[in-house]
This record gives structure tokens, C-alpha cells and sequence, in this order.
């Protein structure tokens, strides 16, 4: 960790390198087949058709591919510039393709290299469109592209838009057999369209070990716990912050994080420790603090192993609760929210929860039946997926054969899935849409939403 004051004015601060671009250096990301931005914002639109509730606005979801899907949302002006989040979990170029829990494939992830860089900007330079000035984009990866998608999205939405490259902990530890650490990391990317974008500060709850290991002392009179923290800041300052305070000049190379004044102030209200040879400290009081601000690496938000975590079998479903802490965080009530590889509908699910508007997109007909299902009847017990003694209720759909009818099926689904814990409220204000009119599976997985409601 660097703990030294940054200068600007050493040997290094101004090189060739810097005439390299107009703005100064930077990096690009050079391969076959990039198209110009231009060409981009071009793309021909989708020409969506109704396939459930056209007039349940402002709530959409949309099967289809989610290119023309989010070019034909930038001629939409309630939504374009309007979208104050954008989630997206996309393919991580894993060369594989992915089953459900009832072996069903769900979605291929076969694009690599150039071919995959290029799919993913497409995307992002249409998001970036359709994002508000103070709108906020997180991009869900792990190690296989998430280093070039960074260079990707610092073009795309700038290098200072860039706020945190987050590291997640999925998983428990792994005993592998070959020559490596054991994979137990995905990251999150998170850019804002701006320098001004919302912000509600994530906090953890304090813990009574932790705030007492924190806060380790206590007010004589008041019996506040608090902590002791520096009054002075790194760097030389020439005005009223780098000058004399209580007969006292700052430390070598830094400064008074406030001016003289307001330290006499802060000490007239009893905020000023001082310890036994002179030295002053500010108080923190835990009864001051809302939690603990969440930082850059998660360990709370693993991928369910809980036999009785409530999921929906679709593969890479993410944890819930991250999604909860990436929309409070990003967004406030009534916001827009986005999600073009909706898979198993967790952020669409979430958003509607915390009285946000949204848009979900997904081509994969799985994650539009995993959606449906999940809207209508909630998700269902993990360890129900690994019950031999009966067919769990989300393999009724794809068993529906002669004599059985949606009705049928509807019930099944409703005896099946229900445990008796919390009760699931159907996520029914939004329209269905599809880029080609209800055929064959599609046709009869709407009829069985709307029987399933």
C-alpha cells in the first residue's frame, strides 16, 4: 500500500506518452472486428410484439436478443437517458453451455476472445445511452474477461467514471488437485455516466464484538462509546489548515483537516481527546455511526449452499441480498432499473420488491419460463432439487404432455412450491414482450402464466 504524499511535479509527470491522445494517455483495446460507435448506435431496432398485458407499464420484460431490443429502447423517451441502474450478470467466455437444475440447457457461453469483447461493448455503448447523467452501471464477471472489459468500459464510459473494481467471495474454499489457488472470487465492475451520480451510502450492521473492538473507549461522564482518530490529513497546505492550532503546528508534511476555528469549536463541545503529552485526537461516537460502509471486497453474498436458501435452479443465479445492497446503493424508489441478461429474473425479482421500475431482457426461453415461474410462485427450496421421492414442481412445464392441461399444471406448481415460510407476493405489473410473436413453447409458457396468476 503507498502511503506517501503523490507529486505531480517529479521527473516522470510529463512524458511522450501523454501525445498520444487528445485528452492525454490512455489505453485502448485494439482487435478485429471493432465497429466504430457509430456504427453501434445504428443497430436496427427490434420491433417488440405484445405477448402479455401491453398496458402494464412502465414494467417490461422482453425475450428477444437484447441488442435490437436495446436499440429500439433508445427511441423510447420515457426510457432513454431515464435508466438510473443498469445490472447486467452477461456470459463470462467460459466456452460451455449451461444447464438449469433439471438439465435443461439454459444458455450457451461459447463466444470468446475479440468475438466476446465486441458482443459485451456493443451492449455497453447502448446502455451507456440509455443511462441518466446520474446513473450508475454495474458489470458482473470473473476472471476470464473481467481485465479486458475494464480497459473496454474505461473507453466507453471513461477512465475517471470508473468508482470500484469489486471483488466477491462465491464460494467456500476449494480443495483443488492441479498447481493453483483455489477460485473462489467473481468481480464486479462499477461506473457511474458522471462525477454526480446517486449515491446511498451501503453500511453492514455493527456487530457487538466488532464495535466494541472498534470503539474501544468510553466517555467518563456520558458513558458514550467512542474511538480516537487523527485531527490532521496528509499534505502541506499554506492557508489556515497548515498553520498553528492551540500552540501547535500540524505533523511534518500535513495538515489540520479543519481550520483552527472549527477545531476550537469541536473541542468546546468535548470532541477533542487529549492525550497525556498534548496530543489531540477527535472523537467518533458509535452512537453517531449508521454501520460499517461496505468496501471493495464482499464475503457476505456467496452463491446459496444453504439447503434450505430459497433459488430458482437457474445457472449463475446470484445472491439476492448483493442485489439488494447494488439497487439501495445505486438507485432510489421509482428509479429505472435494467437488466439485459435477466436470466433467473433475481434483479428484475428485487427491484420490484424495493419499489423500483425496471426493464429485463433474456433470449434464453429457460430464463423466460425460470422468470415466469419466479414471478408467479416465488422461488423454491434448494433441497428440493436433490428429492428422488417426486418430480419437484419445476419439471412440470417441460413434462406437459397429452391429457395434462396448464390448469393442471398451475396447481401442481402452486401445491409444490409452497413451504409455509414467508409469503411471496406474484410480480404481476409488467407487460411481456417478445422480438417475434408467441409461437410453439413460447405460446404455451404465456398461457401458463396466465393461468399460473
Amino acid at each position: 500500500m503507498a502511503t506517501g504524499v503523490p507529486k505531480t511535479n517529479t521527473r516522470w509527470a510529463k512524458t511522450d506518452f501523454a501525445d498520444f491522445s487528445p485528452g492525454g494517455f490512455s489505453a485502448t483495446l485494439m482487435y478485429e472486428g471493432k465497429q466504430p460507435e457509430v456504427a453501434i448506435l445504428a443497430t436496427l431496432p427490434a420491433t417488440p410484439h405484445v405477448l402479455w398485458n401491453e398496458n402494464a407499464a412502465p414494467n417490461r420484460l422482453y425475450y428477444g436478443d437484447n441488442l435490437p431490443i436495446l436499440a429500439h429502447l433508445l427511441n423510447d423517451p420515457q426510457v432513454c437517458g431515464q435508466v438510473r441502474l443498469v445490472y447486467i450478470d452477461p456470459p463470462y467466455a467460459t466456452k460451455g453451455v449451461f444447464q438449469s437444475r433439471t438439465q435443461v440447457d439454459a444458455y450457451h457461453d461459447l463466444l470468446t476472445g475479440p468475438e466476446y469483447i465486441e458482443f459485451l461493448r456493443q451492449r455497453l455503448v447502448l446502455l451507456r445511452e440509455l443511462l441518466a447523467e446520474d446513473g450508475s452501471i454495474y458489470v458482473h464477471l470473473d476472471h476470464n474477461m473481467a481485465f479486458h472489459i475494464k480497459v473496454i468500459m474505461d473507453e466507453v464510459f471513461g477512465e475517471k467514471n470508473f468508482r470500484n473494481f469489486i471483488t466477491r467471495r462465491k464460494s467456500s474454499h476449494k480443495n483443488y488437485t492441479r498447481k493453483t489457488y483455489g477460485n473462489i472470487a467473481d468481480y464486479i465492475l462499477f461506473y457511474t455516466k458522471s462525477a454526480s451520480y446517486v449515491w446511498n451510502r451501503p453500511v453492514e450492521s455493527w456487530t457487538d464484538e466488532r464495535s466494541i473492538k472498534e470503539y474501544n473507549c468510553i466517555e467518563a461522564d456520558s458513558g458514550r462509546r467512542f474511538k480516537k482518530v487523527p485531527v490532521h490529513a496528509p499534505g502541506v497546505r499554506n492557508g489556515a489548515t497548515g498553520g498553528t492550532w492551540q500552540g501547535k503546528l500540524p505533523p511534518p508534511g500535513k495538515h489540520w483537516q479543519y481550520t483552527p476555528d472549527e477545531l476550537d469549536r469541536m473541542d468546546g463541545r468535548g470532541e477533542i481527546y487529549w492525550s497525556a503529552n498534548g496530543n489531540p485526537r477527535r472523537k467518533i461516537y458509535l452512537d453517531k455511526s449508521e454501520g460499517v460502509p461496505l468496501q471493495d471486497i464482499w464475503h457476505g453474498f456467496r452463491d446459496s449452499q444453504n439447503q434450505n436458501a430459497k433459488i430458482t435452479g437457474y445457472p449463475t443465479e446470484k445472491n439476492s441480498a448483493m442485489l439488494d445492497v447494488i439497487i439501495e446503493a445505486s438507485s432510489n424508489p421509482g428509479d429505472f432499473v435494467l437488466d439485459c441478461f435477466a436470466g433467473s429474473g433475481t434483479t428484475l425479482h428485487e427491484a420490484s420488491r424495493l419499489k423500483r421500475r425496471w426493464i429485463g431482457a433474456d433470449e434464453s426461453p429457460e430464463a423466460l419460463e425460470t422468470m415466469l415461474r419466479r414471478f408467479a410462485h416465488g422461488a423454491t427450496s434448494m433441497g428440493d432439487y436433490v428429492t428422488k421421492s417426486e418430480k419437484p414442481a419445476y419439471q412440470q412445464l417441460r413434462l406437459l404432455g397429452s391429457g395434462d392441461t396448464a390448469e393442471n399444471e398451475a396447481e401442481q406448481l402452486n401445491l409444490q412450491s409452497s413451504d409455509g415460510n414467508e409469503k411471496h407476493h406474484p410480480v404481476t405489473d409488467f407487460a411481456l414482450f417478445g422480438s417475434e410473436p408467441a409461437t410453439g413453447e413460447v405460446k404455451h409458457l404465456v398461457q401458463c402464466w396466465q393461468d399460473w396468476i
